[in-house]
């Protein structure tokens, strides 16, 4: 194949492919992706808990599943769980993790905008930080809603990372101000200028480019044909538990972004 034909070829899905594959061996390091205390952990069980209801031993699809980070919290839940990623380097340190805890956690390849999972498999469907990579929602919430038992429930974590208000633009200078003078905890780096370039690169070319906006969201899931759909607003009990990770400014720049948790149900019959 001719090096134009491979360039016409990739396309931005596999630009996405590639830059979580990439960012797979530190993913882990990072506070916001891997949990760093039982406190967050039991932070992560009652959100669940809230929004999904007890376990009861039901069949749960965690998509762009990483790690494995939030399939070991459904796990911890008791749910049967299934996670479905498409970049390698993820599933395999995810398997390596599920061994390590000598957990049965079912991790496939798969697209989360076309799982080829079976129609109505599943009681729920989590996803974790993946709305706002999607460049089909329309076509992700259709198929969500497939392989969703009837009465199963979804529930999104995501936030809008595209605007920034004055509060988190203060902070988020101060923090910078503060790490380089050496006074305040440096973050932890998320990878090399060329991947935070890459990173925004893609930001700019999703459906989401200007912000996954929670009634945004909302309103596609409606569309799809989701029913009481719910937004939370209130994930204060996680995030001052992942704040200890951070410096004081950094903190509160992250607690001033606009995070959220969205539950939606498909219909009984």
């Amino acid at each position: 194949m001719s090096d134009v034909a491979e360039q016409r070829n990739y396309n931005l899905r596999d630009e996405i492919k590639t830059y979580w594959s990439e960012r797979a061996a530190t993913f882990d390091l990072s506070p916001g992706h891997e949990i760093f205390s039982e406190e967050e952990r039991a932070a992560w069980h009652r959100l669940i808990r809230h929004h999904l209801g007890e376990s009861e031993g039901r069949m749960a699809l965690d998509l762009a599943s990483g790690t494995g980070v939030v399939s070991h919290l459904l796990d911890d839940l008791g749910f049967r769980v299934t996670g479905l990623d498409w970049a390698e380097p993820m599933l395999e340190r995810a398997r390596n993790k599920a061994r390590d805890r000598r957990r049965k956690i079912s991790f496939r390849m798969g697209d989360a905008e076309n799982t080829m999972e079976p129609d109505e498999h599943y009681d729920a469907v989590v996803t974790r930080h993946l709305v706002w990579t999607l460049v089909n929602p329309t076509a992700a919430f259709a198929e969500w809603l497939r392989v969703l038992k009837p009465g199963g429930r979804l529930l999104i974590v995501d936030g809008d990372f595209v605007n920034t208000n004055a509060l988190e633009r203060l902070f988020s200078k101060l923090s910078g101000w503060g790490q380089r003078a050496g006074l305040l905890k440096a973050d932890i780096p998320s990878g090399s200028r060329e991947m935070m370039e890459t990173h925004r690169s893609i930001l700019s070319r999703v459906h989401f480019s200007q912000g996954a906006r929670a009634e945004e969201v909302a309103e596609l899931l409606h569309k799809a044909g989701f029913v009481d759909v719910e937004i939370d607003t209130d994930l204060d009990e996680i995030h001052r538990t992942q704040a200890k990770n951070w410096n004081v400014f950094k903190a509160l720049a992250r607690k001033s972004q606009h995070r959220y948790a969205i539950r939606a149900r498909k219909p009984s019959s």
